[in-house]
């Protein structure tokens, strides 16, 4: 999995970018199933966007927004945002794979009858 950090109107400090590794941390357990993840912090007027893009390895792609008036709340957000949407996505693909060998075995069923 790689990680891409970048800031728009936002220079990214030593220490957001610990703390923006420390949160994507919470994703690790699907790891494998990752290919990468671009969050973008960009600064406007009067709130910070912080918004990410992450690529699947079964070719799906997921882009997450978060918007608050502080920046560590919208990537703390934006982190359960990702942690959701990562899990519905393997559960697609596991709901998928196995619908697959379910009409595969019945199909199996009537040839043998």
């Amino acid at each position: 999995m790689t990680v891409t950090i970048k800031g728009v109107h936002y220079d990214i400090s030593d220490r957001t970018r610990e703390f923006l590794i420390e949160k994507l941390g919470h994703i690790d357990p699907f790891r494998d199933h990752l290919v990468t993840v671009d969050a973008t912090v960009t600064k406007e007027k009067t709130e910070f966007i912080v918004e990410s893009n992450v690529h699947f390895k079964w070719g799906a792609t997921a882009h997450l927004e978060e918007r608050a008036q502080e920046l560590y709340p919208a990537i703390e957000n934006l982190i359960h945002k990702l942690d959701a949407k990562i899990s519905k996505e393997k559960d697609k693909v596991k709901d998928h794979r196995a619908k697959d060998a379910k009409d595969a075995k019945e199909a199996a069923e009537k040839v043998a009858e």
